[in-house]
């Protein structure tokens, strides 16, 4: 029963949040509340609400803290010199475009953020796109590539979220699959090589 519940939850919730019925904080609040009340869990809402919020507030401070600290260091240029420098080593070369727009998409999303990778790698790059007649859907992949293996850092989202619900540190659950992130980074950098060889054919360059 507590499980149907629980994947009910998600899918009122993912409902919701798709068709635009509600806002997402609107839906993260009423929803989980509404489920509680069917389950009959009225009087003890008081009490998950304030744990949840004990067990999740490290992980939003964390959060809180790496989005500003790295955007801070993001508008005071800190890593517009070493974006400039990829830049010019790719020329026009679509294999190094491709492995030089995950290598930037990586350092952008250092914060975890992934709004601020996007707003960062692709102004960034899409004349260089435009120019050399590059796919728009390489440039998009290569981002979000880069920016999902990064999530794996301890202060990106998943594994935040993932170390808050199983009550454990993030470097207990970072530390572990450090040769899986290491692992995870060539490989992108290698996949990003492939795509930019076809591309490199698909152009006649």
């Amino acid at each position: 029963m507590l499980a149907l519940l629980g994947f009910l939850t998600i899918a009122v919730f993912l409902v919701l949040i798709l068709t635009k019925k509600v806002s997402v904080i609107v839906s993260l609040i009423l929803v989980p509340i509404v489920f509680a009340l069917i389950g009959g869990f009225g009087s003890e809402l008081g009490t998950f609400m304030l744990d949840g919020i004990v067990s999740v507030a490290p992980t939003g401070i964390m959060l809180g803290f790496a989005i500003l600290f790295f955007g801070v260091m993001n508008n005071a240029g800190l890593f517009d010199p070493l974006i400039t420098r990829i830049l010019k080593l790719v020329k026009g070369d679509p294999v190094k475009i491709t492995i030089g727009t995950v290598v930037i998409a990586m350092i952008a999303h250092l914060d975890g953020s992934g709004a601020s990778t996007f707003l960062i790698t692709i102004p960034a790059l899409l004349p260089l796109y435009n120019k050399l007649g590059m796919s728009r859907i390489v440039l998009a992949g290569m981002v979000a590539l880069g920016a999902g293996t990064m999530n794996l850092t301890p202060w990106g989202g998943p594994t935040a979220r993932a170390a808050a619900a199983l009550e454990v540190s993030t470097a207990q659950l970072f530390n572990p699959i450090i040769p899986a992130f290491i692992a995870g980074i060539v490989w992108i950098i290698f996949v990003a090589y492939l795509v930019g060889k076809k591309e490199r054919k698909r152009l006649g360059v």
